[in-house]
């Protein structure tokens, strides 16, 4: 049996702290690995962003909301090893 995923497989974000609870499938079910910020209605958010935007927009983000900008950085280094962007990094 395997476990539910706990954080977004695109940005990272803890699943629990999306304000819509999750993304939404094209059938509009809620996606079990996708936040709503970054997927909706079976796409993601902006199919063109790369893995390194990501880390750049989670990092700002991150420090918009009073994280230490170091700290911040090293939040999004596992970004790469989402389901997202395993076949892309």
């Amino acid at each position: 049996m395997t476990s539910p995923v706990k954080f977004c497989q695109s940005c990272g974000m803890p699943l629990s702290q999306d304000p819509l609870g999750g993304g939404r499938n094209a059938d509009g079910t809620r996606s079990d690995h996708f936040c709503s910020f970054c997927y909706l209605d079976g796409e993601f958010v902006d199919p063109g962003m790369t893995v390194h935007d990501m880390q750049n927009l989670c990092t700002e983000k991150l420090r918009d909301h009073g994280t230490w900008g170091p700290l911040a950085w090293l939040m999004t280094r596992n970004i790469p090893h989402l389901e997202r962007w395993r076949s892309t990094a």
